[in-house]
């Protein structure tokens, strides 16, 4: 049986989070987006609710769409028991307008694709850096959203610490962070962000699926994960066997990602995407893993020796 996700503050926002939620950028896939099916998104949400997941992360671009309307479908009914993160400035046309005129009009389109009148957490997805200073409009009209009940809290989604810096200081009061044991270059910026009030959200925990245990030496890729290179591969499948050789007995390398991540004290929830029932349960099961203090400190002795100094290309 599975366990039962626990709840963690996100920030002061006053809002609680499953510590393992879902990344539901998968969701709603046809012959071009290469996720589940409209059945299986259905079961992936209905799988999420029973094993106590509450954070459920989507897009206007993610499946053009089809992600925001499947958990519109899938969370019918159940919309007080979750947590709806969406986000502003790429389309459901693939496009990308980060105008602060487009902000309202964007988030009320994503609500009437989510079926509700408001929601939780809403983010400026991966802008450029200028919309991350203070002075930037999109700040002052976030926080008119936020007054007017239509958002709970909001943000930006960041990959770097220096984003992450910046952020909290233009009013942050959530991010959604790259990190995972590939990546750790933003941990010291998410420790003064905790120290802050910030509420964390982990994406890419599992980088792209090679801590999900499913590339090794030899992979070949195409779709977007063709921009690697052969030896970007040969790199990071040896860095994977090295991750693995750190891990106790009986942890899985994918187990072992989440473990880490929700050791970090900054974070407060994690969101693996997931293609399938399965592979949501196997997500899920992370949650009943603790790893010891020494494996926690020698991953990120890892990443400090052998990755800092040259970054994996993503």
């Amino acid at each position: 049986m599975l366990p039962r996700v626990e709840q963690r503050p996100l920030g002061t926002t006053g809002i609680d989070v499953s510590e393992i939620g879902l990344g539901a950028w998968q969701l709603g896939g046809n012959e071009v987006w290469a996720g589940p099916d409209a059945a299986e998104s259905q079961a992936i949400v209905v799988a999420a609710l029973a094993a106590g997941c509450t954070l459920f992360d989507t897009a206007p671009g993610y499946a053009n769409g089809r992600s925001e309307s499947a958990l519109g479908v899938g969370l019918a009914g159940r919309r007080h028991e979750v947590v709806l993160c969406t986000k502003f400035g790429h389309t459901v046309s693939g496009a990308s307008d980060f105008s602060v005129e487009r902000l309202r009009p964007a988030l009320e389109e994503s609500l009437e694709r989510l079926r509700t009148d408001y929601v939780d957490v809403f983010l400026l997805h991966s802008p450029a850096p200028e919309l991350l200073r203070p002075e930037a409009p999109h700040w002052t009209e976030l926080a008119q959203l936020h007054e007017e009940g239509l958002v709970r809290s909001y943000g930006a989604s960041v990959d770097w610490g220096a984003d992450v810096d910046a952020a909290v200081a233009a009013g942050s009061q959530v991010l959604e962070v790259l990190l995972n044991a590939f990546h750790q270059e933003p941990l010291p910026a998410l420790r003064r962000a905790h120290e802050a009030g910030v509420g964390a959200i982990v994406k890419v925990p599992l980088d792209s699926g090679w801590l999900g245990g499913k590339y090794r030496a030899g992979a070949s890729f195409d779709g977007v994960r063709g921009r690697w290179s052969d030896e970007v591969i040969a790199r990071r499948a040896a860095l994977v066997e090295r991750f693995e050789a750190l891990l106790p007995e009986g942890v899985s390398v994918a187990q072992a990602a989440i473990a880490f991540l929700l050791a970090q004290a900054p974070v407060s929830s994690v969101i693996p995407g997931a293609k399938s029932v399965a592979q949501l349960e196997a997500n899920v099961a992370a949650a009943d893993v603790s790893l010891p203090d020494e494996t926690v400190a020698a991953i990120e002795r890892l990443w400090a020796d052998e990755i800092a100094a040259d970054p994996v290309p993503w």
